[in-house]
């Protein structure tokens, strides 16, 4: 009989949202967690700091950059596999800073895979890519319809975007994150390291304080809590299926576990259409959640921003053994209790005063 493997499992950015959401499962199942992120974003050395009073011993801190080699080869030297979840988040600091997102993105994914690979027993690679490696679909017709925006196509209006779609970077943030992206496949393919690839779209969750682009779910809630005005992007009809943070750590736990036979694919990971739901129709949600509704001021279209986009999931669910999705309702409703009880007793909820992005 094989002895367990001890050695534990390294969680890159795990301290930003998603992956403390992985190091706290993991953690919990019995995993020594390696939590190795720079602490760059403000408010993610509150989740390290959760971690370690909920897991004591059981996480093991690096504090250092992806861009760092030396760091990099010595946790993954230690590690039995890997949650690349580390990265430069922002759609807009990628235009404001191209280098530095390039190098977080691109630079640091293959310092990882260069890590593995070097290893005598390569790790599995987990990768965190996004929706945005499918671009624009400018291709697509879509329609407005009930103040939303869906797909004139029958089969993309009922399952979403799947992995055959064409890949179309756009923005720095995408090439950045699509090349990283084709990297860990590739290494797959070429190296032998066991790697996969999952495309998110939109999640939100508890330790989600809306201090990221991508944090936009969060954003609203925290707004519409403290009475804050959102600039929202767009006319707001757009649509974007959202997962609950729950779900997304039990798909990634899921294909690790199966890595021998998923290795070197990509899957779309999201709310599916069941999960779609326009920016208008979730902003009237929470407001009627919290009592008043949002303050909103309206402003153009930026670069990159895609009227619709659900991933079709259908290949993910074959693949591994997921449990039903949270309905997005219950989802975000339970995020708000959260934020809620999170508050200081007689202080607002903290988070920058920024736009919320509609990624």
């Amino acid at each position: 009989m094989t002895p367990p493997d001890r050695r534990p499992v390294l969680v890159t950015g795990g301290a930003g949202f998603i992956g403390s959401n992985i190091a706290d499962r993991l953690a919990g199942e019995g995993e020594e967690v390696i939590i190795y992120d720079s602490l760059a974003r403000p408010g993610v050395e509150r989740n390290l700091r959760w971690l370690e009073q909920r897991h004591g011993a059981s996480i093991i801190p690096i504090i250092a950059d992806v861009r760092n080699v030396g760091q990099v080869e010595g946790a993954v030297a230690k590690a039995k596999a890997v949650f690349h979840m580390a990265a430069q988040v922002a759609v807009t600091t990628s235009f404001s800073d191209p280098r530095a997102d390039l190098e977080i993105n691109m630079l640091g994914t293959f310092n990882v895979l260069e890590a593995a690979r070097r290893c005598v027993s390569p790790p599995p690679v987990i990768f965190a890519s996004t929706n945005k490696v499918y671009g624009g679909l400018e291709d697509v017709e879509f329609r407005l319809e009930g103040g939303a925006y869906h797909p004139a196509e029958s089969t993309l209006r009922e399952h979403g975007i799947d992995e055959s779609r064409p890949l179309d970077f756009h923005t720095p943030y995408g090439c950045s994150k699509g090349a990283a992206d084709q990297y860990v496949l590739d290494y797959g393919r070429s190296f032998g390291v066991p790697t996969a690839v999952l495309r998110m779209s939109c999640i939100y969750g508890q330790r989600q304080m809306g201090t990221e682009d991508q944090g936009w779910v969060a954003h609203f809630l925290i707004s519409a809590i403290e009475g804050r005005r959102i600039i929202l992007y767009g006319d707001g009809c757009q649509v974007r299926d959202i997962l609950d943070v729950r779900d997304a750590v039990g798909a990634y736990l899921s294909v690790w576990r199966d890595i021998d036979r998923l290795s070197g694919q990509a899957f779309n990971l999201g709310g599916g259409p069941d999960n779609a739901v326009s920016l208008h129709q979730i902003l009237k949600f929470i407001g009627d959640y919290v009592g008043r509704q949002p303050l909103i001021d309206m402003a153009d279209w930026r670069a990159g921003d895609q009227r619709y986009f659900v991933a079709d999931t259908r290949k993910l669910q074959k693949a591994v053994d997921l449990k039903p999705r949270t309905p997005w309702q219950k989802g975000v409703a339970d995020l708000a209790e959260w934020l809620l009880a999170e508050r200081p007793e007689g202080k607002a909820v903290t988070a920058p005063a920024m736009a919320a992005r509609a990624l």
